[in-house]
């Protein structure tokens, strides 16, 4: 009986948008931030903490640019404290950095 249910249909898979380059991806990829009910600011690995949240991309020039634009306050409608900014950008600086090549390793420009 259970086959039947889901032969048809597709699962809804929730999207969230990454506050600083507003891309819409699914909520599992995104990084959760969350504005505790208590005050402070933390990650939110489950997406299921009580508080406000906001959501960044797994990509460091998201992170760097959600505490420069200052995006990431605004989301979470709070000012960020030195030491939970420290925890937050020891999260991004563990995030792997960009690659200047497509993923698939081919190069964007024909050889010479």
């Amino acid at each position: 009986m259970a086959e039947k249910a889901t032969k048809g249909r597709r699962r809804h898979v929730p999207t969230r948008t990454c506050v600083a380059c507003r891309q819409s991806d699914a909520k599992r990829d995104l990084v959760r931030i969350v504005r505790m009910p208590e005050g402070g600011v933390q990650l939110d690995p489950t997406g299921k903490k009580a508080g406000r949240g906001a959501y960044l991309c797994r990509r460091r020039s998201c992170w760097e640019q959600a505490f420069k634009r200052g995006s990431l306050e605004g989301a979470l409608k709070t000012k960020i404290s030195e030491a939970d900014a420290a925890v937050l950008r020891a999260f991004a600086e563990a995030l792997p950095a960009e690659p200047d090549v497509p993923a698939d390793g081919a190069s964007s420009e024909a050889p010479a």
